[in-house]
């Protein structure tokens, strides 16, 4: 029971490969009343646990109303106050059905959204998955109507209004304060601009085949929710009874200047919490001392520097070259300045993570045609504003940013972790990952700086255990993710700066283990 429930959070799929599956499903010889019938009956039993016995039930034309009919139904059979509004003349087939016994059963029916009684709560089960058209004219005042009441709204499926694969607002919809995802989690609940409508995100399992899946979603890449069940087949990265510092990696951060000394510090500190076997970190000279002491373990490279205080060039220690590292990561604090290191570390063959100044120096070299010539891993973690600098050329990605993070991987080679509320991680095959949960906590200066050295310093371990660097970053995006939500619970989102997120980062791998 367990494996079925992790192998279906993990899947998201398309509004196409949803209806592709149901097809399969009632291809089969499953009816299509059976299966509403079961779905609005696990609908109903969630909202008896929303406060409130009097509701009001949206009702659209398709199947998502003949849904929110039958749970108007069963809603009016345990003593609920139910009354339906709908907009539209023509509906389904099968939902003209339901409305007709809901209206037999003396449940009121209502044309205009003012005529509606003062509810607790609201169904909204005007459009379901698939929507694409723009919502105008009388529905869209009436959708804003409803919003303006401020009443919690649960929606089925996903917020009328919302295009399931972008997130895409279209023209208006529903402000939902919990959507009962049906079957399997649709794209659309990843997507950066369509969080703020879909409220708290349950999915309800109705069991689909998962031949059904398979089936439909073949070989292609796939889109993938990062999950507890994906993390603990990553952390915690295994060790063999006898080993030593240097088996366990060698990572080498390259990063900070005068003016952006925290950057280092920051940086450092999430590598050391990744557990890296050995450390070492290139600074200005002048940062030798702070780094020192706040991380007496790690070797300490001071650089010469320039006038301004960045790094000047590499000086690694003697019989040392960028090979000898098992992972480079560099970039945060290193400014502009430094565009020769970023030269020197891109030509190299040691796997390699960028950020900050690094991605930045990367986008004015030519972000695509200059990864096209590395052999080795490459691993880029761009913001959106970053990312629009690295390619210019691919889709906005505050339109559809998974798409963009997909293209980006496959144009370039490497490993894209695009930064949001839903991060999104892609690789040149094409295969996504997201991460499902987040905090606006982690919104603070340096908390990049943290994921860049977790990153680091998984990818150093792993390079000698094949693991996939796609699931390293994967698994760094969550643990990082996860310490500033427990960070935000124990001491408000306020209070999570960054070198407060480092000190939380080994709690999320005590708890996982409880998971």
């Amino acid at each position: 029971m367990q494996d079925r429930q992790e192998q279906v959070s993990q899947v998201v799929v398309t509004a196409r490969q949803m209806r592709d599956i149901e097809a399969r499903i009632f291809a089969a010889g499953m009816p299509v009343a059976a299966l509403m019938e079961k779905v609005a009956g696990l609908i109903a039993l969630r909202v008896r646990e929303v406060r409130g016995s009097r509701v009001g039930i949206l009702v659209g034309p398709g199947h998502n109303g003949g849904d929110a009919l039958v749970v108007a139904r069963e809603l009016h059979f345990r003593g609920y106050a139910v009354w339906l509004y709908s907009p539209f003349s023509k509906l389904k087939e099968l939902t003209s059905q339901h409305l007709q016994y809901a209206q037999s059963l003396g449940i009121p029916y209502y044309h205009e959204v003012e005529q509606l009684p003062d509810c607790d709560f609201l169904i909204d089960g005007l459009f379901g998955f698939g929507l694409e058209r723009l919502i105008t004219e009388g529905i869209a005042l009436a959708i804003n109507r409803l919003n303006q009441w401020h009443k919690p709204i649960l929606s089925i499926d996903v917020p009328s209004g919302i295009h399931t694969d972008t997130g895409e607002i279209l023209g208006t919809a529903i402000r939902a304060t919990h959507t009962f995802c049906l079957g399997l989690w649709k794209l659309a609940f990843l997507q950066d601009q369509a969080l703020e409508y879909i409220g708290k995100a349950e999915l309800i399992d109705f069991d689909i085949p998962l031949a059904d899946v398979e089936a439909v979603l073949g070989d292609a890449p796939r889109i993938k929710r990062i999950t507890p069940g994906t993390v603990k087949l990553t952390l915690p990265l295994p060790r063999p009874p006898v080993t030593h510092k240097y088996k366990e990696g060698h990572l080498l951060l390259i990063c900070g200047s005068r003016r952006y000394a925290g950057g280092a510090v920051l940086t450092a500190l999430g590598a050391r919490a990744s557990g890296v076997g050995m450390l070492s970190i290139a600074v200005p000279e002048s940062l030798k001392p702070i780094l020192v002491s706040h991380l007496p373990e790690a070797l300490i490279i001071g650089c010469p520097e320039t006038e301004t205080g960045a790094i000047a060039h590499l000086q690694l220690p003697e019989n040392t070259d960028l090979s000898f590292f098992s992972a480079i990561a560099c970039g945060p604090g290193l400014t502009l300045d430094a565009t020769p290191i970023i030269q020197e570390v891109i030509s190299g063959e040691s796997s390699l993570v960028l950020d900050a100044d690094g991605l930045n120096i990367l986008a004015y070299m030519g972000t695509i045609p200059t990864l096209q010539k590395r052999q080795a891993p490459t691993v880029l973690t761009p913001h959106t504003g970053e990312f629009q600098r690295l390619f210019p050329d691919i889709a906005d990605p505050k339109h559809d940013r998974v798409k963009a993070v997909q293209e980006a991987a496959v144009q370039s080679g490497a490993v894209v972790l695009l930064k949001g509320a839903r991060t999104a991680i892609a690789n040149s095959q094409g295969a996504i990952w997201i991460n499902p949960e987040s905090t606006p906590a982690l919104a603070r200066g340096g908390s990049g700086d943290v994921l860049t050295g977790l990153i680091g310093g998984l990818l150093a371990q792993a390079a000698t255990k094949k693991i996939p660097v796609e699931d390293i970053v994967a698994t760094a995006a969550w643990w990082h993710s996860q310490a500033g939500i427990l960070a935000a619970q124990e001491r408000t989102e306020l209070g999570v700066d960054a070198f407060t997120l480092t000190q939380y980062l080994m709690q999320v791998i005590s708890n996982l283990g409880n998971i």
